[in-house]
């Protein structure tokens, strides 16, 4: 599918499909960067569907802790829980996922909201570009981490768990460098200095979380009872882009984007609605969503590229690359892999 600049902003001025709903009672939810934007106003609908536990893990105890108290003020739902978690430090990341293991029990649905959009590199205490690792190696990290939870869950209820990764139709406008394309190592090639390319960074981790999704459904046999799905809010008022907000405020990068947001920019709450049908969303095709890509309320095909031979090479080169960085940062990884997944199909 090739999507142009004008047909997604003409889909931006077409109405948005409501919510979904369902009842989650006796369901355990977990949402990934919660505390603002489109992750907050997602776990105000899942907490008016009334699940046994709604956990927000958020980065800043303070923004948590107003978020557990807004939830319950507009919807009456006292179940929640804050569990603080910082994507851009992998100690942090494994030391939820094990104290998940011992206190969070099944899992039915998983919600990676968390990323950030940096207009200049930074690097993490770890050694990766900041965006590298939030928005891709350390959400790649928690969601293989959490797949024996989800998997436990899906097999004691009647329908399958849900782990759902946001990505972003900005998918269909990068172009990979062609010294990533021809590395063996196409991580440690985007993570190096050298080929700093901030102005395209975010588009490409929205691309790895897509990636991410169809390798991952790849390697799941159809009968484990977990379903991943990819899924772009669309284009919203978020505090994604407050870095943009921080420059000088006649510059034009900050005029355009403020020009932008208000011909075109969805509420959060509007572009929370398509998290929300990632997780709950079309289980009569169940089949579809594994592995499927939700924009406005429907599993929409992905760009050209992700789907040619090029596209599926690239995929299987990040996976491989992705799971040798994870398996050394947590032991746990690599049984996982091993327990859970299968070779993907073109290693067949």
């Amino acid at each position: 599918m090739k999507k142009s600049l004008l047909n997604s902003m003409i889909e931006q001025w077409l109405v948005v499909p409501p919510v979904e709903t369902t009842d989650l009672s006796g369901k355990t939810v977990l949402v990934v960067g919660a505390n603002v934007g489109i992750g907050l106003e997602a776990s105000k609908h899942f907490a008016r569907m009334h699940p046994a536990r709604l956990i927000l893990a958020c980065r800043s105890e303070s923004k948590g802790k107003a978020a557990l108290a807004e939830i319950e003020q507009e919807t009456a739902y006292n179940g929640c829980e804050l569990w603080i978690i910082d994507l851009a430090n992998f100690a942090s990341v494994t030391a939820f996922a094990d104290k998940f293991d011992k206190e969070g029990g099944d899992l039915h649905l998983l919600v990676m909201n968390a990323g950030i959009l940096q207009s200049d590199y930074q690097p993490t205490t770890d050694g990766w570009e900041s965006t590298l690792q939030v928005n891709h190696l350390a959400t790649s990290l928690l969601s293989l981490l959490l797949i024996p939870q989800l998997v436990a869950a899906g097999r004691k209820s009647s329908t399958p768990s849900r782990m759902v990764i946001v990505s972003s139709d900005v998918h269909h406008w990068i172009t990979l460098a062609e010294e990533v394309k021809s590395s063996t190592k196409p991580l440690e090639t985007l993570n190096s200095k050298e080929l700093e390319r901030m102005q395209s960074r975010y588009y490409e981790s929205k691309l790895l979380n897509l990636f991410f999704v169809r390798a991952l459904t790849d390697r799941l046999q159809s009968i484990t009872p977990l379903s991943a799905v990819a899924v772009t809010p669309g284009f919203c008022y978020s505090q994604l882009r407050r870095s943009w907000y921080e420059k000088p405020a006649f510059s034009f990068a900050s005029i355009m984007l403020a020009i932008r947001e208000r011909l075109l920019a969805w509420t959060p709450e509007q572009g929370s609605r398509q998290l929300i049908f990632g997780a709950v969303g079309g289980r009569d095709k169940e089949a579809d969503m594994k592995g499927g890509y939700v924009a406005r309320g429907r599993v929409e095909e992905v760009a050209d590229f992700v789907l040619s031979d090029e596209g599926h090479r690239m995929q299987d080169a990040f996976w491989n690359e992705t799971v040798d960085i994870l398996t050394s940062v947590s032991d746990k990884v690599a049984p996982i892999v091993q327990d859970y997944l299968v070779p993907g199909a073109s290693a067949n």
